[in-house]
């Protein structure tokens, strides 16, 4: 746990209550007193674990076990279950999930309305969206759900029943007017606690630094090509989840400021992928497509506030954001597994592959974790992968001054002012640390650099 989670006033028992309503998800992360133990514990991930096949079991699909294995030991879990702040993913999740399933029960046996599970949908909303605004999400989940797979309508058969509508040929059909009806009812309540969480956060968005997320200060059109390629970057965590980093901002992801970039290319073959995806699961209503279409509304909805596509958040890259999406991920390759395992020749190809997917996934996790065992093992595995970042320099050279090991300390941040020259807070970290050595002219050399870097 850093030191910054064990300062937060929010993390404390003592603080009142209330305080959760004014502060972002950073703050809302309090249970229990600071120890490291109690933040460690998967309590919530097993929840979230214990409530998955029960929404696989929705799924048209009948052997879904491996969609509810997978996640299990997926290591892109490992920051949202390890880390603290990771803490407001998990209980998002877990209560996302569970409106997800009151809502499945809000239809009785002959078809009609049942409002009490809706009741319980809006209230479980609630609740997952004060843990983290993703959690809103569920909404347009359910919105899919109820649609595409509950009333079994395609893309083509929605298109005809609003034209013969619009022609005068016919009117709503009471199935279509159940649905409606349920659907406004959701929507106008996610609204109202939309329009409450604004008016408690007083139409203030937090405002982030180039250091945070350089795409987002960046000009047309380099901001949008480097937002949207940073779409198959997550991706390729879920598919390849081999080189995990716990700081992805500041230079870790190069900006795209070409439309000659060979990096467009990853964009192009991802945005292609997903359109083939959509295109099959909107426009059939066999089983397969049902799939299809749940599982893609679990991977894009939920990750559309963090995909800075709409509007700029605090980072480039973060994996404890993949939590909810992976759960899709995971449908689609057990969807995948059950139809190449069914081919003759490839069942026990498929078996095979599958074992060892889930026997390396659980190897990295399990190593994975270790690396949050301290700051100092976490921040030195973050620079195996990515040495670009400054703050990882700075964080190590900070891990290493506590322990008062300063000539270390020293190396990692004169490397932090090379990575990122303008860093003023490196500056200081080196004057700071030269002072600490009793080297004062070194310390104020470092100082006025870092005085000169600062706006005038």
């Amino acid at each position: 746990m850093s030191q910054q989670s064990l300062t937060t006033k929010d993390l404390r028992p003592s603080t009142p209550s209330p305080n959760l309503f004014l502060n972002d998800f950073w703050e809302r992360l309090r249970l229990s007193e600071p120890s490291a133990a109690s933040y460690h514990l998967p309590l919530y991930h097993y929840q979230y674990m214990c409530a998955l096949p029960r929404v696989c079991r929705l799924s048209p699909d009948e052997d879904f076990q491996l969609a509810a294995a997978l996640p299990a030991v997926h290591p892109i879990h490992t920051e949202a279950v390890t880390g603290v702040v990771g803490r407001a993913e998990l209980l998002s999740s877990i209560f996302l999930l569970a409106a997800f399933l009151a809502y499945t029960k809000s239809t009785s046996a002959d078809h009609s309305i049942v409002w009490a599970p809706i009741a319980l949908t809006v209230v479980l909303v609630a609740a997952a969206t004060l843990c983290k605004e993703q959690g809103i999400t569920v909404v347009g989940i359910c919105c899919v759900h109820e649609v595409f797979v509950a009333q079994g309508f395609t893309l083509p058969m929605l298109l005809d029943t609003l034209r013969q509508v619009l022609q005068g040929k016919d009117g709503f059909p009471y199935a279509v007017l159940q649905t409606l009806l349920k659907l406004i009812v959701l929507v106008i309540s996610t609204l109202l606690l939309v329009i409450i969480r604004v008016q408690v956060i007083q139409s203030q968005l937090p405002v982030f630094t180039r250091f945070d997320n350089p795409a987002a200060v960046s000009p047309t059109p380099t901001r949008q090509l480097t937002f949207n390629y940073l779409l198959p970057v997550n991706a390729w965590l879920l598919l390849n989840p081999s080189e995990l980093c716990c700081d992805w901002t500041m230079g870790t992801i190069p900006l795209v400021e070409s439309l000659l970039d060979l990096r467009n290319l990853a964009t192009l073959v991802f945005y292609t992928f997903l359109g083939l995806l959509a295109y099959h699961s909107l426009r059939y209503r066999h089983s397969s497509a049902k799939t299809v279409i749940m599982a893609l509304s679990l991977i894009v909805l939920p990750f559309i506030p963090a995909s800075n596509l709409f509007f700029p958040v605090g980072f480039v890259v973060a994996e404890r954001v993949l939590y909810v999406p992976s759960m899709g991920f995971c449908v689609l390759v057990a969807h995948g597994f059950k139809i190449v395992s069914h081919k003759g020749h490839w069942k026990k190809i498929s078996w095979l592959m599958i074992g060892v997917l889930l026997t390396t996934h659980a190897v990295k996790t399990f190593n994975r974790n270790w690396d949050w065992e301290s700051e100092y093992t976490l921040f030195t595995s973050a620079l195996k992968v990515n040495k670009n970042n400054a703050k990882l320099w700075n964080n190590v050279g900070h891990a290493l001054e506590n322990q008062n090991n300063y000539v270390r300390a020293l190396r990692y941040f004169l490397q932090a002012t090379r990575v990122q020259p303008d860093d003023i807070g490196a500056h200081m970290n080196v004057g700071r640390t030269y002072k600490n050595l009793n080297k004062s002219k070194e310390a104020e050399d470092a100082y006025l650099v870092a005085k000169s870097l600062m706006p005038q």
